[in-house]
């Protein structure tokens, strides 16, 4: 019987949709939480549902999630007979050696397997779904997992009678009547422990040798046309049965006999451990993590202010260039794949994104310099939200894809679910580790192939997607400072969602607890934090050290004055001629930068950088340059007489126009560097001869929206939507299997099993509404909507008026209105 079918016995379920049919709402609840996909969309009965569980694609993604145990007794159970009992898998899990381990994780497994709907029956029966079993059981062209082949009945299917008792006569047991009974015998005698023991006794160790070999997979082996006489007395006795001319194969119960009774070489009911490989402090680890935290924090506000006037520009093909992803790396004195990282926390928390300009070129945000009016802590958990759920692999760019394509950092090949999948287990697992404690890598990353054996994705030196994120998590965790010295911090523990958090929730209820966790993760990193300061260090070496964090403003201000040396606990800036300049050019005068340094140093202003001020002021701006092209005037001729018999200011092509005044062929901003490369100090001014403050000018992409992680598959459904999912399957369930009056002959057309809609001429149709409506009676009819698709419910009329009829739907519990036209027949609902 088809797994969606319907119908049932006392005895047991017979498929798939009994079972699911016989769940209770919150079973059925679990399994559409458990597989989403499901819902896509919400089926129309319990048959519908059973049909679109068993399908390949959903078979496939329920499979892919279990973890290694409960997949192995899939396994099992897809080389067991059809219907197998619990006693029979946990033969083929244990062997005939004990396990306690085993035995005491296999309920769990199958439970879970029943749960997911790949499994169905009771322990005496327990019934694979066919996708699985075709998925999971060998074939030529797809080995098992266990290493097991065919049974002796598959191997010997199309093999001549003649041959068929030639083996059973080799193999000692009498003759039979028929091919059927002599595969039987056959395969009673390689289950049979004792015979197949005297048997194997008689075997050449040679041929022994042989069935090591295939014992434990793969079963298939290569044979010529006159094999040795190990071989060949192996195929004599069907122990070595003919796969094709020229290939052979071990049957599935010799194999099982040989190993033991066991399908997997290593069954693995118990997860790995995650030990801890160190032990810190856990003020240690708070306080590392902090001061990771406001590097972080630092990075990423000096690459957005290093793109302040407008950042590189955007590949044709998206994503940053290899150049100049390197020329970032060397602003931000660090590695390219570091650098990547930090550019695309900076995209994930929407901080940076390109201006979708014709010349499209990366920048900051609007929401930048909202972030960067926020509280350092709170600076922190927006990047920290922002890369939890991140489904972008920085690690990736400078790769290939699947295809040979470059991916590039901001490119669009980036996105792996995987990523984010993996970076909450690890996190989930480090927060199941005492504080302070520092997670083994190898242990780790055994614990996260057990839990999800079939998500490995290749690539790349032979190892899979999901080792390389781990990696990649453990890292990123801590640049970011949720993990100090490779201990999970305070402020993260409290801002990580609880381990049971799946989605499930209704109402405000996910969005306060966020809120609530985000809260104390901020108040927690905050006391770490340092104050910012207010004050500056300065030094007779034309150096100022600022001992930690400066307030914006005056960090902002300093930037201008002085160059950054060094960075690190202290900040060193150096006061050049250059950054003087640079200060008088954005209009702040002498007097100004000394009462600035005089207010916010705590030592005396030293004297060689009063005397830098003041002789870069003096000079500041006694050459002006205009446009004409390009124009220098001095009230100096003889300043003027200098530059024009200074070589290096050939390539400017000067001329005198008056004793006061030289014209120039190149433009105003060429003019301006060249003189300042000769060490002069010129002053741009306006065509009215003001002098121009020059200011750097902030570019900002419009608006944008933070990049949404690609989901892998559906989402998990919350418990509104689930309650309202199982209460429509279960009313369109009572209407597809409600008993219904049959039909008159001659009102009706004949219905078809199943479930089929309902026909009945537009008259009838009418008249049994109408009737209906009278007397407070439910009807069965069959509906096709507006865009074609076809229900059944079950409603009891209340009005029937205008071409309508108004009624309580018990299939979506509500009163709705119907037109009859679309109504395609009706049938009474029998008395009970």
């Amino acid at each position: 019987m088809p797994e969606g079918s319907g119908g049932g016995t006392a005895a047991g379920p017979r498929t798939l949709a009994e079972a699911l049919r016989a769940r209770g709402d919150d079973e059925l609840a679990a399994l559409l939480r458990a597989r989403p996909d499901l819902l896509s969309p919400v089926p129309n009965d319990v048959t519908q549902l059973a049909t679109r569980a068993a399908t390949r694609a959903s078979v496939v993604r329920a499979l892919e999630h279990l973890d290694r145990f409960t997949l192995q007794t899939a396994e099992a159970l897809a080389v067991a007979p059809d219907p197998a009992g619990l006693g029979e898998l946990r033969a083929l899990l244990t062997g005939d050696e004990p396990g306690p381990e085993i035995a005491a994780a296999l309920p769990h497994a199958v439970g879970e397997l029943r749960r997911q709907a790949l499994v169905w029956g009771d322990d005496e029966r327990l019934r694979l779904v066919r996708v699985a079993r075709e998925l999971l059981a060998p074939s030529p062209n797809r080995p098992s997992p266990t290493g097991l082949g065919p049974t002796v009945a598959e191997a010997t299917a199309g093999m001549s009678p003649g041959r068929l008792q030639e083996l059973i006569a080799a193999a000692g047991l009498p003759p039979t009547h028929d091919p059927v009974s002599a595969v039987a015998a056959l395969t009673a005698l390689f289950r049979d422990r004792e015979r197949m023991g005297l048997l194997l006794d008689s075997a050449p160790p040679e041929a022994l040798a042989v069935l090591d070999r295939l014992v434990w997979g793969p079963p298939y082996g290569e044979v010529t046309a006159a094999p040795a006489p190990p071989v060949q007395w192996l195929r004599d006795r069907g122990l070595l049965l003919p796969a094709s001319p020229r290939t052979v194969v071990l049957p599935r119960e010799a194999a099982l006999h040989l190993r033991g009774g066991r399908a997997h070489r290593l069954p693995e009911p118990v997860p790995p451990t995650v030990a801890a490989s160190a032990e810190r402090r856990p003020q240690v680890v708070d306080g590392t993590a902090a001061g990771q935290a406001y590097t972080a924090l630092t990075t990423v506000e000096d690459l957005l202010k290093d793109w302040h006037e407008g950042g590189p520009p955007v590949l044709r093909a998206g994503g940053l260039s290899v150049r100049d992803l390197k020329r970032t790396a060397v602003a931000l004195d660090t590695t390219e794949p570091l650098a990547a990282f930090w550019l695309e926390l900076a995209y994930a928390a929407g901080l940076l994104a390109s201006d979708g300009e014709a010349d499209e070129r990366y920048a900051p945000t609007p929401a930048y310099d909202e972030w960067l009016e926020l509280p350092p802590a709170e600076r922190w958990a927006a990047l920290a939200l922002a890369w939890l759920p991140g489904t972008r692999a920085p690690g990736l760019a400078g790769g290939q894809d699947s295809k040979g394509r470059a991916l590039s950092a901001l490119g669009p090949g980036l996105d792996r679910p995987a990523v984010a999948e993996v970076r909450r287990r690890v996190l989930g697992l480090l927060a199941g580790l005492p504080e302070g404690a520092v997670p083994d890598a190898a242990a780790l990353r055994d614990r996260l192939r057990w839990e999800r054996p079939l998500r490995g994705e290749g690539a790349g030196a032979g190892r899979d997607l999901r080792d390389r994120a781990a990696d990649w998590a453990l890292a990123e965790a801590e640049l970011l400072g949720v993990t100090g010295r490779g201990a999970l911090s305070a402020h993260a523990r409290a801002l990580l969602p609880p381990p049971d958090a799946d989605g499930g929730a209704a109402g405000p209820g996910p969005d306060a607890a966020a809120a609530d966790r985000r809260a104390r993760a901020v108040d927690l990193l905050a006391a770490l934090l340092p104050e910012p300061l207010d004050h500056v260090l300065l030094q007779a070496d034309l150096t100022a050290v600022a001992p930690g964090p400066l307030q914006r403003p005056l960090a902002e201000a300093l930037s201008v004055l002085a160059d950054v040396e060094s960075k690190g606990g202290a900040t060193v800036y150096r006061f050049t001629p250059g950054s003087v300049r640079r200060a008088l050019d954005a209009g702040r005068t002498a007097s100004e930068l000394h009462a600035f340094l005089a207010a916010h140093a705590r030592t005396p202003v030293p004297q060689p950088l009063s005397y830098l001020i003041d002789d870069v002021a003096r000079r500041h701006g006694h050459l002006r340059i205009g446009a004409a092209s390009a124009y220098v005037r001095c009230d100096d001729d003889a300043l003027l007489g200098e530059i024009l018999a200074d070589r290096r200011a050939q390539g400017l092509g000067l001329r005198r126009l008056a004793p006061t005044v030289l014209a120039a062929q190149s433009d105003p901003g060429t003019l301006l560097e060249g003189l300042r490369a000769m060490g002069f100090a010129p002053a741009a001014e306006s065509a009215e001869g003001d002098v121009l403050i020059t200011r750097a000018h902030a570019r900002r992409t419009p608006p944008r929206t933070p990049p949404s992680p690609v989901p892998d598959g559906p989402p998990v459904p919350d418990r509104t939507l689930l309650g309202a999912a199982v209460k429509a399957i279960r009313a369109g369930d009572r209407a597809a299997t409600v008993e219904r009056k049959p039909a008159p002959a001659a009102a009706a057309r004949p219905v078809a099993d199943g479930g089929a809609l309902p026909r009945t001429s537009p008259a009838d149709t009418l008249a049994t509404v109408q009737a209906a409506a009278m007397t407070g009676s439910a009807l069965w009819i069959g509906y096709v909507n507006a865009d074609g698709a076809a229900s059944q419910r079950v409603i009891a009329p209340v009005r029937v008026e205008g071409g309508f009829v108004t009624g309580y739907d018990h299939t979506a519990d509500e009163v709705r209105t119907y037109p009859l036209h679309r109504i395609t027949g009706v049938a009474e609902l029998a008395e009970d």
